[in-house]
């Protein structure tokens, strides 16, 4: 992955790979605006390709860009990163995880406590396209981002979502683990149109503070 500046671009090579490059900001005004080109591949896990709800939580942390500045920021369930890598381009001290199985940055899997888990207070918490159901992992992340939350008193998760997931669960969830949602966006009403017209699907982003007990 290689962060720089330049017009968004797509590079197609023989071995199922592509490089996407992601801009943000006004292009003329080099001071403000960066862009991020990710190596993406077409024929390993899901994990390595850049979702639309990844574009999409990454262009709102770009537009909340004060908010980022200087904060502590773990993202859930990375992959590609974008939204974590925009964010520590923003000035976040950004950790990066996912299934500790596979990524090397720092491992955590969801519902699995370890040592450095313990050392994680993050003020915001990013998660894109963490809600599936394919894997039975809906309760094992709410008790990941509820452990988190507890950590760090004030602060929250932002995570973007398809509809396919399931409003009834999510909210069963949220009550079962003392979360709610003070923030409910349509995914595309912030998007530049040029952003959103390559994208689909009905993309949900949400902001969850922990209030209470279980």
């Amino acid at each position: 992955m290689e962060v720089d500046d330049g017009n968004e671009v797509a590079v197609e090579s023989t071995d199922m790979t592509t490089t996407s490059r992601h801009h943000f900001g006004d292009s003329s005004d080099t001071s403000d605006a960066f862009s991020i080109s990710i190596i993406e591949s077409m024929k390993e896990e899901y994990g390595l390709f850049v979702w639309p709800c990844s574009v999409v939580l990454a262009e709102y942390v770009w537009q909340q860009k004060s908010r980022f500045s200087g904060a502590t920021v773990v993202e859930l369930g990375a992959g590609t990163s974008l939204p974590g890598l925009v964010a520590a381009k923003l000035g976040s001290d950004v950790t990066l995880t996912d299934d500790s199985e596979r990524l090397e940055v720092m491992g955590l899997t969801w519902g699995i406590w370890d040592a450095p888990s313990f050392d994680l207070h993050p003020k915001i918490i990013l998660g894109a396209d963490v809600f599936y159901e394919a894997k039975g992992t809906f309760d094992d992340l709410f008790a990941t981002v509820t452990f988190l939350l507890q950590s760090s008193p004030g602060s929250v998760f932002i995570t973007t979502y398809h509809n396919r997931s399931g409003h009834h669960l999510i909210e069963f969830l949220m009550v079962k683990w003392g979360l709610k949602c003070v923030k409910l966006l349509d995914g595309f009403s912030f998007m530049p149109f040029c952003k959103a017209s390559s994208l689909s699907g009905n993309i949900q982003l949400a902001e969850i503070v922990y209030y209470g007990e279980q």
